[in-house]
């Protein structure tokens, strides 16, 4: 997926750019070639340990920096040779050997491995538990060394994506040898961030900055930027500040500004600003174990009462494309007609009266066998873009006779919540690539996630947990295309998820740049691809 950008006209506003010391200190920079390739950006959050085989505080794009894929994804979905030069898979689709490149060094000298590699599955494995949402760790039986630089990888049944869960950022990257701790098991931590990527992380204090300087040793196509620093700025509006002061470059990702503070930056002719192509799918997901969002005619009903184009227009100010189907055409198995549900209150309303729903002239809710028609919706109330997003279906919604109740809750409660099920209905985005359409699928058959709640209590239950199954186990392509479009279609038909609109990242940049664009990973920035002036 090729990024569609939108260029605004910019001044040429050079930046004399500093990079820190671990002491914190303002270190001089040492002549104009540095301070031109020293790219400065914001970050929300610190970026962690950069342990590449954990989560949270580990931040994504970071790891991403310093640990290289085994396979990578690319823009048009399909799967190209990283540290592994080639593979070859078994006829039974349980066996896959490893072919890895010669001559790759970490950022400490030492050489890429069978045997290292090898270490790296093998402590991802002895934590598997922590992956149990990932099948490709839980698939592995074995991790065999073949030679010094091929490595056998057996499964414990087929799994098709296994290749494309390599190119996931996280948890099977490489470290290097001496990044591990005494005890070997990386879930105790690391003692340094030692990859294959293409830059190194050389200076570093939390919740301050880290500064990370190019990878002279990098076995791939070297980045034209020499060092990046990070400053970790966590209000939008602080961020906005130090992009017009030249404090930093770029402000990346829809997460750093909320969609009216882009809007105002695009028309600011001094910046950079562009659009990525859609990454994932904004969608709320219903729960048809709880309420009365049990009964298939309340779930139609709110599929027709859902106005996707105001919602986007509005509040979301132009920025996402509407979205009818779970996926964004041009996923992997993904471009499937549906039937829209078209946003019509009249017939929502008809859908209700039809299914015994009558409208309470003394309260103006609807009724049905002593129950009233209350939709419970809670959201972070931190996330100011979910909680315009529901104000605006409380008010639609209530025309119809429908009460929603609005429930903001701190971040830890609602994953709690969202975990016992007690919802009516819940933001539930898409993960976007590489993890689209099977992981998002394939966390419908898992016990208490909102991909199951949505799944559970309908007819289609036990077949639809049969097709996702078995589509992630399937060898054949046809086959797997005709599951995929038995499963999306048959979704569609529950009425279980309502797509809002797929997901786009956004960029405001200074015009030091020659080249900046996205990545089809949307945790992911390219850094190793941009060009400064």
């Amino acid at each position: 997926m090729k990024s569609r950008v939108i260029f605004i006209v910019s001044l040429a506003v050079m930046i004399v750019l500093s990079a820190c010391s671990y002491d914190g200190e303002v270190r001089e920079t040492k002549n104009n070639e540095e301070q031109a390739n020293t790219l400065t950006l914001s970050w929300p959050v610190d970026i962690g340990e950069v342990n590449p085989h954990l989560y949270t505080p580990n931040e994504m794009f970071a790891q991403a920096m310093l640990y290289d894929p085994l396979v990578v994804y690319n823009n048009d979905g399909t799967l190209s040779p990283g540290l592994a030069e080639s593979w070859d898979i078994a006829s039974d689709g349980k066996t896959y050997t490893l072919h890895l490149r010669e001559g790759v060094q970490y950022s400490d000298g030492s050489l890429l491995t069978a045997d290292n590699v090898k270490r790296n599955f093998d402590t991802v494995i002895e934590n598997s538990e922590a992956h149990s949402w990932l099948e490709v760790v839980t698939v592995i039986e074995e991790v065999e060394v073949v030679d010094e630089l091929t490595v056998k990888i057996h499964l414990k049944e087929a799994y098709y994506p296994f290749l494309q869960e390599l190119s996931l950022i996280r948890p099977l990257r490489m470290l290097g040898d001496a990044g591990f701790p005494e005890s070997g098991n990386t879930a105790d931590g690391i003692k340094a961030p030692i990859g294959t990527g293409p830059w190194i992380l050389t200076a570093y204090e939390q919740d301050q900055y880290a500064e990370f300087t190019r990878n002279e040793n990098y076995w791939g196509k070297k980045p034209s930027i020499q060092k990046v620093v990070v400053k970790i700025i966590a209000d939008s509006q602080s961020r906005i500040m130090a992009l017009e002061k030249g404090e930093i470059d770029l402000i990346f990702g829809s997460a750093q500004l909320a969609p009216t503070e882009f809007t105002t930056l695009q028309q600011n002719a001094n910046y950079i600003t562009q659009v990525s192509e859609p990454l994932s799918t904004r969608i709320i997901s219903m729960n048809t174990t709880y309420g009365v969002t049990k009964y298939k005619e309340v779930r139609l009903a709110l599929q027709h009462a859902l106005d996707r184009q105001t919602i986007i227009e509005h509040v979301l100010n132009g920025l996402e494309q509407e979205a009818y189907s779970l996926f964004a055409p041009g996923f992997p198995y993904s471009d499937i007609e549906i039937n829209e549900y078209e946003f019509d209150l009249d017939k929502s309303a008809a859908i209700l009266d039809k299914a015994g729903w009558i409208v309470d002239e003394k309260t103006g809710v609807r009724v049905k066998d002593g129950k009233s028609l209350t939709i419970t919706i809670p959201y972070n109330s931190d996330d100011q873009v979910h909680k315009a997003i529901y104000e605006y279906l409380q008010g639609t919604w209530k025309e119809i006779g429908i009460d929603v109740q609005l429930i903001g809750e701190e971040s830890q409660i609602l994953y709690g919540r969202s975990k016992a099920g007690e919802y009516n209905l819940i933001m539930n985005d898409s993960w976007g690539a590489p993890y689209d359409p099977h992981m998002y699928l394939r966390t419908m058959t898992g016990e208490k996630q909102l991909g199951f709640y949505a799944k559970e209590g309908t007819e289609s239950n036990e077949q639809l947990t049969r097709d996702i199954l078995r589509v992630i186990r399937s060898t054949d392509e046809a086959e797997r295309e005709a599951l995929y479009e038995s499963i999306i279609q048959t979704i569609h038909e529950e009425a279980i998820l309502m797509p809002i609109s797929y997901r786009q990242n956004y960029l405001v940049a200074n015009d030091v740049f020659e080249a900046i664009t996205f990545s089809p990973q949307q945790y992911e920035v390219p850094i190793n691809l941009y060009e400064m002036k």
